[in-house]
């Protein structure tokens, strides 16, 4: 028999899952990973922590399915839109104030550029076009920017600047090239034009890499699932317990594996009309279309970035699992429920959650639960559909009631927050001429139906799960099928290995309560930004 292997690397670890041919998941692994915060908006990593947590989840994921190296036929990475920096040697570069070589990435949560992309948007470019008309300090190019102004030595000595998915790809084979998910939606690529843009770079002070022909940032630029190199190196191979020449495709960006997991499900409306959101630490929404639609505040639009020869919008919100875990955690209640989860084997919000499925009969009244507390979960500013780094979390409907039935308030008013944040983000593709009909949704914060029909009825917009329990694993694993010639295509590979499991509709009786908690989101945010002295231009829009 035939298997793939998916790899994924997230914000806090590293997971590989083993797939057959048909998309069944046969086993998985997961390694933590670690990551240094010096302040509030530094995030480091150590991309040999990394890729030592990759090569343990490969050899236990394959031990664990009882299948032999022999036996697995291609392979393929996604991971978070970090940034990897190496030396002259291939060796980590330090990126870190505190100097050690071994902090060389810059975690895509890191917001250290937030000066050097307003400074880039403040200029202007065409190149901002493609990326929702706003650069965002998330993204490369700022941050190669502050490298270049903050560390000098660093970036003249930095032989190549990788995105975390090309950095895997290239430790697995050597090669250099990079895949046109990652530096189109992350580093300005014009993949509709297949070229970088020199003017860009020399404008907003980056010219040097212009100057060398793009050679530390990409100079092949190939469709993601393409085979690499000659496949697994034999180093490689040996550290991951793999046959040395197995193929490896192209990267994704991890968001990305999530909406090739998911968009194309036998049992779905089909790319277009279906829009993937992978609800994770931050949240991402991918949308495609046959013709570009430039949406002011959704990053994009993206050309063959996620489904080849279509166009890609791409939103999101900075903060969605994390906003639930940090505002859970430092809740007064938080820590004796932690400790009661603990003794239940629960983390505290699955054993929230629990406590929230016991109490109700039908999943829609969990939103009264929530009582008057409505909570804007900005915590880390808003990526769509306001491109507002500095936008911050606001919360109304706080008490002095410090038990556990307000812990579980705020649990739901942030669960419904983030709700809210999708549905003026498929408000402002609308209106651009972006209308998927339904959302599929991945991601380790949605596996509860619970959640999902929350977010159906706070968002206004059917729900659906994939069948698969890990979409966004089985995205990279479809990446080796057609590396490896098993599937002549993504999208075929995307049809035959993923399915549509349930579909939650939005609840009728519920759409006023909504509706109304929605118009005190707005208000919120606004209050957000009166607060920080912007004027009445510059606040969001009701919707």
């Amino acid at each position: 028999m035939t298997f793939f292997i998916g790899v994924d690397v997230g914000t806090g670890s590293a997971r590989a899952a083993v797939f057959d041919a048909n998309g069944r998941m046969l086993s998985s692994h997961k390694h933590d990973i670690q990551m240094w915060r010096d302040g509030a908006d530094t995030a480091e990593q150590s991309s040999d922590d990394i890729w030592h947590a990759v090569c343990t989840c490969i050899r236990e994921a394959l031990a664990a399915a009882e299948v032999s190296a022999d036996q697995i036929a291609g392979l393929g990475f996604d991971a978070a839109c970090s940034m990897a920096v190496l030396g002259e040697d291939m060796r980590p570069l330090s990126v870190s104030a505190s100097g050690d070589p071994v902090r060389n990435v810059i975690v895509w949560m890191d917001q250290r550029a937030k000066a050097q992309a307003h400074r880039i948007n403040v200029q202007g470019h065409a190149v901002l076009d493609y990326v929702g008309g706003r650069i965002s300090p998330e993204m490369q190019t700022p941050k190669l920017l502050w490298l270049k102004e903050e560390q000098p030595e660093r970036f003249a000595r930095a032989a190549q600047f990788f995105d975390l998915p090309d950095f895997l790809t290239w430790k697995a084979t050597g090669s250099l090239a990079r895949s046109a998910c990652t530096v189109t939606c992350k580093w300005t690529y014009l993949a509709h034009e297949a070229r970088w843009d020199p003017t860009y770079f020399h404008q907003i002070g980056l010219g040097v890499l212009a100057d060398e022909g793009f050679a530390r940032i990409g100079q092949e630029i190939v469709p993601p699932g393409t085979p690499l190199g000659q496949g697994l190196t034999e180093e490689a191979a040996a550290e991951c317990g793999l046959r040395p020449g197995t193929p490896v495709g192209a990267a994704l960006i991890d968001a990305h594996a999530g909406g090739v997991g998911t968009v194309g499900a036998a049992g779905g409306a089909g790319p277009e009309a279906t829009m993937a959101y992978v609800f994770g630490t931050s949240a991402c929404t991918m949308a495609t279309s046959a013709k570009p639609h430039k949406v002011p505040g959704v990053w994009g639009p993206y050309y063959s970035a996620m489904v080849p020869g279509m166009w890609l919008s791409e939103g999101g919100q900075s903060a969605a699992g994390e906003a639930i875990a940090h505002l859970t955690a430092k809740h007064p209640a938080g820590p004796a429920a932690k400790e009661m989860a603990l003794g239940k084997g629960l983390s505290l919000q699955a054993y929230l959650l629990r406590t929230l499925d016991q109490r109700v009969d039908v999943p829609s009244d969990a939103a009264r639960f929530a009582e008057s507390r409505v909570i804007v979960p900005d915590l880390i500013g808003n990526r769509a559909p306001f491109a507002d780094p500095d936008a911050r979390a606001v919360i109304a409907g706080l008490s002095l009631d410090q038990g556990f039935d307000d812990l579980l308030a705020t649990y739901v008013a942030t669960v419904l927050g983030v709700g809210y944040g999708l549905r003026q983000i498929m408000a402002a593709q609308k209106a651009r001429g972006v209308c998927p009909s339904a959302i599929v949704i991945s991601g380790g914060a949605a596996q509860s139906t619970t959640i999902q029909q929350l977010l159906a009825d706070a968002g206004g917009y059917r729900v659906q799960s994939p069948a698969s329990p890990e979409p966004v694993l089985l995205g990279s694993a479809m990446l080796g099928a057609v590396a490896s010639g098993h599937a002549p295509r993504l999208q075929d590979a995307m049809t035959k290995m993923s399915k549509i499991d349930q579909t939650f509709t939005p609840s009728v009786p519920h759409a006023a309560l909504h509706d109304r908690r929605f118009e005190a989101f707005q208000m919120l945010q606004k209050a957000d930004r009166l607060a920080r002295g912007l004027g009445a231009d510059q606040l969001p829009q009701s919707g």
